[in-house]
Protein backbone atom coordinates (compact mmCIF):
# COMPACT_ATOMS: atom_id res chain seq x y z
CA UNK A 1 0.00 0.00 0.00
CA UNK A 2 1.20 3.55 -1.20
CA UNK A 3 0.86 6.90 1.00
CA UNK A 4 -2.11 9.30 -0.05
CA UNK A 5 -0.79 11.79 -2.78
CA UNK A 6 -2.98 14.27 -3.81
CA UNK A 7 -2.67 16.97 -7.25
CA UNK A 8 -4.65 20.51 -7.34
CA UNK A 9 -6.41 20.80 -10.84
CA UNK A 10 -6.58 24.46 -10.19
CA UNK A 11 -9.74 26.69 -7.83
CA UNK A 12 -11.09 23.83 -5.92
CA UNK A 13 -10.41 20.72 -8.20
CA UNK A 14 -8.48 18.03 -6.85
CA UNK A 15 -6.87 14.65 -8.14
CA UNK A 16 -6.49 12.53 -4.90
CA UNK A 17 -4.89 9.24 -5.35
CA UNK A 18 -5.54 6.89 -1.91
CA UNK A 19 -2.78 4.78 -0.68
CA UNK A 20 -5.32 1.78 -1.76
CA UNK A 21 -4.74 3.67 -5.55
CA UNK A 22 -8.42 4.63 -5.85
CA UNK A 23 -8.52 7.57 -7.88
CA UNK A 24 -10.86 10.69 -6.66
CA UNK A 25 -11.73 14.09 -8.27
CA UNK A 26 -13.18 16.52 -5.96
CA UNK A 27 -15.19 19.16 -7.24
CA UNK A 28 -14.52 18.84 -11.25
CA UNK A 29 -14.35 22.05 -12.97
CA UNK A 30 -12.29 22.50 -15.80
CA UNK A 31 -13.41 23.36 -18.70
CA UNK A 32 -13.17 26.82 -18.72
CA UNK A 33 -11.01 27.53 -15.53
CA UNK A 34 -8.50 29.52 -16.33
CA UNK A 35 -6.17 28.35 -13.25
CA UNK A 36 -6.58 24.36 -14.70
CA UNK A 37 -3.47 22.81 -16.07
CA UNK A 38 -3.24 21.00 -18.84
CA UNK A 39 -3.10 17.33 -17.34
CA UNK A 40 -6.51 18.16 -16.08
CA UNK A 41 -7.58 17.58 -19.65
CA UNK A 42 -6.48 13.88 -19.42
CA UNK A 43 -7.14 12.07 -16.41
CA UNK A 44 -7.98 9.05 -17.53
CA UNK A 45 -10.22 6.04 -15.39
CA UNK A 46 -11.45 7.79 -12.47
CA UNK A 47 -13.35 5.50 -9.29
CA UNK A 48 -14.89 8.65 -7.59
CA UNK A 49 -16.10 12.02 -8.29
CA UNK A 50 -17.23 14.33 -4.64
CA UNK A 51 -19.23 17.24 -5.39
CA UNK A 52 -19.46 19.60 -2.43
CA UNK A 53 -22.25 21.42 -4.21
CA UNK A 54 -23.78 22.57 -7.23
CA UNK A 55 -22.18 25.73 -8.17
CA UNK A 56 -20.44 25.66 -11.70
CA UNK A 57 -17.27 26.35 -10.53
CA UNK A 58 -17.46 23.30 -8.59
CA UNK A 59 -19.57 20.70 -10.39
CA UNK A 60 -19.15 22.09 -14.04
CA UNK A 61 -17.86 18.95 -15.56
CA UNK A 62 -19.57 16.51 -13.39
CA UNK A 63 -21.52 15.08 -15.97
CA UNK A 64 -18.79 15.28 -18.51
CA UNK A 65 -15.95 13.63 -16.30
CA UNK A 66 -18.22 10.40 -14.84
CA UNK A 67 -19.22 9.77 -18.41
CA UNK A 68 -15.81 9.70 -19.24
CA UNK A 69 -13.81 7.77 -16.82
CA UNK A 70 -16.90 5.46 -15.72
CA UNK A 71 -16.75 6.93 -12.13
CA UNK A 72 -19.21 7.28 -9.65
CA UNK A 73 -20.32 10.27 -8.47
CA UNK A 74 -21.46 11.15 -4.90
CA UNK A 75 -22.69 14.19 -4.08
CA UNK A 76 -25.87 16.17 -2.00
CA UNK A 77 -29.10 14.66 -2.56
CA UNK A 78 -30.57 17.65 -4.44
CA UNK A 79 -27.35 17.93 -6.65
CA UNK A 80 -27.58 13.84 -7.50
CA UNK A 81 -30.92 14.07 -8.28
CA UNK A 82 -29.94 16.67 -11.43
CA UNK A 83 -27.19 14.31 -12.50
CA UNK A 84 -28.86 11.93 -12.49
CA UNK A 85 -31.78 13.84 -14.83
CA UNK A 86 -28.67 14.30 -17.00
CA UNK A 87 -28.26 10.32 -17.63
CA UNK A 88 -25.43 9.27 -15.18
CA UNK A 89 -26.23 5.98 -13.77
CA UNK A 90 -23.94 5.61 -10.83
CA UNK A 91 -24.66 8.22 -8.69
CA UNK A 92 -24.95 8.33 -4.98
CA UNK A 93 -26.96 11.37 -2.92
CA UNK A 94 -26.09 11.86 0.79
CA UNK A 95 -26.63 14.74 3.01
CA UNK A 96 -24.55 16.20 6.11
CA UNK A 97 -23.97 14.01 8.78
CA UNK A 98 -24.27 10.98 6.57
CA UNK A 99 -21.23 8.31 6.20
CA UNK A 100 -21.02 5.54 3.63
CA UNK A 101 -18.13 2.87 2.88
CA UNK A 102 -17.08 2.85 -0.73
CA UNK A 103 -13.96 1.46 -2.16
CA UNK A 104 -13.01 0.25 1.16
CA UNK A 105 -13.18 4.81 1.48
CA UNK A 106 -15.10 5.70 4.66
CA UNK A 107 -17.11 8.91 3.15
CA UNK A 108 -18.61 11.33 5.63
CA UNK A 109 -20.69 14.50 4.88
CA UNK A 110 -20.41 17.43 6.60
CA UNK A 111 -21.40 20.77 6.67
CA UNK A 112 -20.77 23.82 5.04
CA UNK A 113 -22.59 27.42 4.98
CA UNK A 114 -22.48 28.36 1.38
CA UNK A 115 -25.56 28.16 -1.39
CA UNK A 116 -25.95 25.78 -4.00
CA UNK A 117 -27.47 26.46 -7.46
CA UNK A 118 -27.06 25.53 -10.88
CA UNK A 119 -27.60 26.84 -14.43
CA UNK A 120 -29.79 24.76 -16.30
CA UNK A 121 -31.08 26.40 -19.73
CA UNK A 122 -31.04 29.92 -18.74
CA UNK A 123 -32.59 29.06 -15.38
CA UNK A 124 -31.38 29.07 -12.00
CA UNK A 125 -31.88 25.71 -9.87
CA UNK A 126 -31.32 25.53 -6.27
CA UNK A 127 -30.29 22.42 -5.40
CA UNK A 128 -29.94 21.89 -1.58
CA UNK A 129 -26.84 22.74 0.74
CA UNK A 130 -23.40 23.06 0.41
CA UNK A 131 -21.21 20.60 1.82
CA UNK A 132 -18.21 19.68 2.83
CA UNK A 133 -16.21 15.59 2.69
CA UNK A 134 -14.54 14.07 5.80
CA UNK A 135 -12.76 10.99 4.06
CA UNK A 136 -10.82 8.18 5.86
CA UNK A 137 -8.41 6.28 3.86
CA UNK A 138 -7.59 2.26 4.13
CA UNK A 139 -4.54 3.18 5.89
CA UNK A 140 -6.15 5.31 8.68
CA UNK A 141 -5.47 8.48 7.49
CA UNK A 142 -7.97 11.47 7.46
CA UNK A 143 -8.73 14.26 5.38
CA UNK A 144 -11.53 17.13 5.81
CA UNK A 145 -12.20 18.91 2.34
CA UNK A 146 -14.35 22.14 3.64
CA UNK A 147 -16.04 22.98 -0.22
CA UNK A 148 -16.99 26.43 -0.27
CA UNK A 149 -17.66 27.87 3.00
CA UNK A 150 -16.89 30.83 6.05
CA UNK A 151 -15.34 29.62 8.73
CA UNK A 152 -18.54 28.33 11.44
CA UNK A 153 -17.80 26.83 15.29
CA UNK A 154 -18.91 23.31 14.55
CA UNK A 155 -15.56 22.77 12.75
CA UNK A 156 -14.27 21.85 16.00
CA UNK A 157 -17.03 19.31 16.48
CA UNK A 158 -15.55 17.83 13.02
CA UNK A 159 -11.89 18.10 14.96
CA UNK A 160 -13.05 16.03 17.18
CA UNK A 161 -15.14 13.76 15.65
CA UNK A 162 -12.72 12.76 12.78
CA UNK A 163 -9.61 14.56 13.80
CA UNK A 164 -8.56 14.83 10.28
CA UNK A 165 -4.52 15.56 9.82
CA UNK A 166 -4.84 17.77 6.85
CA UNK A 167 -7.76 20.18 5.89
CA UNK A 168 -8.17 21.82 2.29
CA UNK A 169 -9.46 25.20 2.62
CA UNK A 170 -10.49 28.05 0.70
CA UNK A 171 -9.15 31.18 1.20
CA UNK A 172 -10.08 33.29 -1.65
CA UNK A 173 -12.39 35.39 0.21
CA UNK A 174 -15.62 37.04 -1.05
CA UNK A 175 -17.53 34.12 -2.09
CA UNK A 176 -15.82 32.08 1.31
CA UNK A 177 -13.76 32.63 3.60
CA UNK A 178 -10.70 34.39 3.54
CA UNK A 179 -7.08 33.81 5.14
CA UNK A 180 -8.33 35.44 8.52
CA UNK A 181 -10.94 32.86 9.25
CA UNK A 182 -8.67 30.03 7.53
CA UNK A 183 -6.44 30.54 10.46
CA UNK A 184 -9.06 30.11 12.78
CA UNK A 185 -10.78 26.82 11.29
CA UNK A 186 -7.53 25.22 11.38
CA UNK A 187 -7.31 26.54 15.10
CA UNK A 188 -10.74 24.52 15.76
CA UNK A 189 -10.15 21.39 13.52
CA UNK A 190 -6.74 20.84 15.19
CA UNK A 191 -5.33 20.12 12.14
CA UNK A 192 -0.99 20.93 11.75
CA UNK A 193 -1.36 20.69 8.17
CA UNK A 194 -3.60 23.05 5.86
CA UNK A 195 -3.49 23.09 1.73
CA UNK A 196 -5.61 26.40 0.32
CA UNK A 197 -7.74 26.18 -2.84
CA UNK A 198 -10.20 28.62 -4.03
CA UNK A 199 -7.96 31.47 -4.32
CA UNK A 200 -5.99 33.54 -6.94
CA UNK A 201 -8.80 32.22 -10.23
CA UNK A 202 -10.03 35.70 -10.73
CA UNK A 203 -8.84 38.93 -9.24
CA UNK A 204 -11.88 39.41 -6.93
CA UNK A 205 -10.50 35.98 -5.23
CA UNK A 206 -7.93 38.17 -2.99
CA UNK A 207 -6.86 35.95 -0.33
CA UNK A 208 -3.08 34.38 -0.56
CA UNK A 209 -1.32 31.75 0.66
CA UNK A 210 1.24 33.62 2.51
CA UNK A 211 -0.93 35.71 4.82
CA UNK A 212 -2.45 32.31 5.75
CA UNK A 213 1.47 30.84 6.49
CA UNK A 214 1.68 34.12 8.35
CA UNK A 215 -0.98 33.45 10.41
CA UNK A 216 -0.79 29.76 11.29
CA UNK A 217 2.97 29.71 11.40
CA UNK A 218 3.14 30.74 14.50
CA UNK A 219 0.92 27.75 15.83
CA UNK A 220 2.92 25.23 14.25
CA UNK A 221 0.61 24.81 11.23
CA UNK A 222 2.24 23.84 7.96
CA UNK A 223 0.79 25.88 4.73
CA UNK A 224 1.50 23.38 1.38
CA UNK A 225 0.80 25.59 -1.24
CA UNK A 226 0.69 23.57 -4.72
CA UNK A 227 0.85 25.45 -8.28
CA UNK A 228 -1.62 23.73 -10.54
CA UNK A 229 -0.63 20.70 -11.86
CA UNK A 230 1.38 20.37 -9.01
CA UNK A 231 1.42 17.31 -6.60
CA UNK A 232 1.83 16.45 -2.96
CA UNK A 233 2.05 13.40 -0.66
Amino acid sequence: MSTFSFTWLGHATFLFESPGGKRIVLDPWITGNPSSPDSAKKLGALDLILISHGHSDHAGDAVALARSSGAHAVAPYEVSVWLQGKGLQRVTGMNPGGALNMLGLSITMVPAIHSSSVTDEGKTLYLGVATGYVIRFENGLTVYFAGDTCVFGDMRLIGELYQPAIAFLPIGDLFTMGPEQAAKACELLGVRQVVPMHFGTFPALTGTPARLRELVQPHGVNVLELKPGETAS
